[in-house]
């Protein structure tokens, strides 16, 4: 196992604390972590888009004209896909986009995930952040203190309301709870912060700092 720096909320080194090798310590699977991503993009998807189609448009119940001698195409309805404002040929109808991802998959992607900012020394972990009250400004300072540049990913409890409050206001910062951790929002992210209960596979031995 790994150690790295464990801080406070204020960005100060208060020891070190040891990550999970098998959550943060394995190889990149770069192919599962696409396919499972491919699979929350397609999720996102509403389906909602639809076309009428020539037996849905209004109109054209009678032969716009006789079938011969008028020196024209045969023609048979004006809902024909070749008539403006007839039906469209193929057109989008609402469907699911839903993929099935195995559940060992969807774990394999994430551990990939995290493994791979961990590798760059992108990950950072506060024992916990100790806001009183929501402040936006205490929010963006402690992300400073602790060197996060770019988007970030931060990590929080569910009932840690006043940390959520402070960072949710960043326009690069994207706060989300344990449960809702996924591949795709750490592969977006520069920096994933944790706090040491929402570490992933923590174990809560700590080390003096020296």
């Amino acid at each position: 196992m790994s150690s790295i720096t464990l801080h406070d909320s204020k960005g100060a080194d208060t020891g070190t604390i040891e990550l999970a090798e098998d959550v943060f310590g394995i190889e990149p699977n770069v192919p599962v972590m696409h396919q499972v991503v491919v699979a929350q993009l397609a999720a996102k998807r509403s389906g909602t888009q639809s076309t009428k189609t020539r037996a849905e448009v209004a109109g054209g119940g009678a032969k716009p004209w006789k079938q011969k001698g008028t020196g024209r195409a045969r023609a048979g309805s004006i809902r024909a896909p070749q008539w403006r404002g007839g039906g469209v040929a193929l057109g989008p109808k609402p469907r699911k986009y839903d993929q099935k991802t195995p559940k060992k998959m969807k774990r394999l992607a994430l551990r990939s995930a995290l493994s791979d900012r961990a590798a760059d020394d992108k990950v950072r972990v506060v024992a916990s952040w100790d806001f009183d009250t929501p402040r936006t400004k205490d929010a963006l300072a402690a992300l400073a203190a602790l060197g996060v540049t770019g988007r970030a990913l931060v990590v929080v409890e569910p009932t840690d309301h006043a940390a959520q409050r402070s960072f949710r206001n960043l326009p690069k910062v994207h706060v989300i709870t344990p449960g809702e951790l996924n591949t795709y929002d750490v592969l977006v992210s520069d920096y994933v912060v944790f706090t040491e209960s929402t570490l992933p596979g923590a174990e809560p031995t700590t080390e003096a700092a020296s």
